[in-house]
């Protein structure tokens, strides 16, 4: 059984770091909305921007060497690097704080809840635009 489980684990080792990683970027996230939404009182909103900018922060330093293992931090690698993982994270970012300005700001449902249903989205929207557009590997 732990043979299968390192196989498999081997065969998808980019997908189960990048949830690894995904996950503790969604802790970074949570860490921030929640405090800003429920003691704050931040809309979800505002709440949701600032964990945004915190989480993508936090996911570019991460996921550039650890998930899809770029190693060149050269301003002439960086900057293009970065600046196509911003534009897919705007994208995820701006998503997410659209259903969440929906769903919690104009249709007072729970931002707690909320927050959390965008964030699987959110996830795989991130790993698609990461995989293909940002970190992909050139020959």
């Amino acid at each position: 059984m732990l043979t299968k489980l390192k196989t498999m684990i081997t065969a998808h080792y980019d997908l189960v770091i990048y949830l690894v990683f995904g996950a503790l970027t969604t802790a970074v996230n949570y860490l921030v909305y929640l405090p800003c939404y429920n003691l704050l009182n931040f809309s979800a909103t505002v709440s949701n921007v600032i964990a945004w900018v915190a989480a993508v922060a936090f996911a570019y330093l991460t996921n550039k060497p650890f998930v899809f293992k770029s190693h060149d931090w050269s301003a002439k690698t960086v900057f293009p690097e970065l600046a196509r993982f911003l534009g897919c994270r705007i994208g995820s970012g701006a998503a997410e704080t659209w259903i969440l300005f929906l769903t919690v700001d104009i249709l007072g449902w729970n931002g707690n809840l909320w927050k959390l249903a965008t964030s699987v989205l959110v996830v795989l929207l991130n790993y698609v635009g990461s995989k293909l557009f940002v970190f992909k590997k050139t020959s």
